[in-house]
């Protein structure tokens, strides 16, 4: 069986190549992102393997229908840049809903911790031996009281390593976990209640820009935003000017709305086109890393073990238990009782 894998980083081939070590599948690595342009490099293939920037819309669909590719394997949880409702009885997705939760949990709150404790301005102060601590007086996390947008499983375990600093948690979710003992309100409670919000949740038509100029004035003076899920849930113009405004004391991101062109890719000796990206990486109160908070050695196995195992039951049985379907009321969180191909 031939998978066409796009985007393919050093960590994913080698990640990919171990889950793959038997040799069931024949992979073909492309460095290119999956684009209307790049999409013939497919042909022969009976399923492509994508990640988040790769660009799965309707000319792409269509033309991978005409190669007879059959399969969509997406190796990440979201799938926002995939046409879902387009893609519904053409050609199917399948998704990892789950790799280590851990992983972007922890990088979420290893975010939070950098950032009001100072510790990248520390580090780069100490590698010139300049031992001052003006300026990098931060603030006690214990007490402090932390809105979690999405409570599936990373937003539980993000709650988890909170508690364990002695925070005060409030969450919103569409879906509330029942029997969780977490504390849900309404969004405008959590705006106005939060220190620090947290978002952990799926991007929709719903909730893109869900932080914009509106919402960003009912917040708390001074608050902390922690964006380690997908980057359209915050407006990054109004981000800046609730910077600029005082409004917003700090931002920790590990994505950002318009990265596609540019994470994953060493730009160190060229100018960054995006005036806005360029503007939040050089204010001091705002920490960007290139959407790795899912880079770790066990996530990254699983990821592999598990697209590899939606490739293998869904041309086995013709059904994958992590088809991601537009169909379904709950979209990505279907339990697929039926067990059946969704068309």
């Amino acid at each position: 069986m031939k998978i066409a894998f796009f985007d393919a980083k050093d960590y994913d081939m080698n990640s990919f190549i171990k889950a793959n070590k038997d040799g069931r599948y024949e992979i073909s690595f492309y460095e290119t992102r999956l684009t209307k342009d790049t999409c013939r490099l497919a042909e022969g293939s009976d399923a492509v393997c994508v990640f988040v920037n790769d660009d799965v819309n309707r000319e792409v669909i269509d033309e991978l229908v005409k190669m007879n590719i059959r399969l969509i394997a997406l190796r990440c949880a979201g799938y926002n840049n995939v046409d879902i409702e387009y893609a519904y009885g053409k050609i199917h997705v399948v998704r990892v809903p789950a790799y280590s939760p851990y992983a972007v949990a922890e990088h979420a709150m290893a975010l939070l911790l950098t950032s009001i404790r100072r510790i990248h301005k520390a580090y780069i102060r100490t590698k010139d031996f300049n031992f001052s601590l003006n300026g990098l007086t931060g603030f006690d996390l214990h007490g402090k009281t932390v809105g979690v947008v999405g409570t599936g499983k990373i937003g539980r375990i993000f709650i988890d390593i909170c508690r364990g600093f002695g925070m005060n948690v409030i969450a919103y979710d569409k879906f509330p976990a029942k029997d969780s003992g977490i504390e849900y309100v309404s969004l405008d409670e959590l705006w106005a209640r939060s220190d620090i919000i947290s978002f952990h949740c799926p991007l929709t038509d719903e909730n893109r820009h869900m932080v914009n100029a509106e919402t960003i004035a009912k917040m708390k003076k001074g608050v902390v935003l922690i964006n380690t899920s997908r980057g359209a849930l915050i407006d990054a113009e109004a981000l800046v000017e609730g910077i600029k405004a005082r409004q917003v004391g700090a931002a920790c991101l590990d994505v950002y709305e318009e990265e596609s062109n540019v994470f994953f890719h060493d730009y160190s000796g060229h100018i960054v086109d995006d005036d806005i990206l360029a503007r939040l990486i050089s204010m001091p109160n705002v920490i960007v890393t290139s959407h790795q908070a899912f880079l770790t050695e066990e996530a990254l196995s699983n990821i592999a073990d598990t697209t590899l195992g939606n490739v293998e039951e869904f041309f086995a049985n013709e059904y994958s238990a992590n088809e991601v379907c537009y169909k379904c009321p709950q979209l990505a969180d279907c339990k697929q009782d039926h067990n059946k191909k969704c068309f």
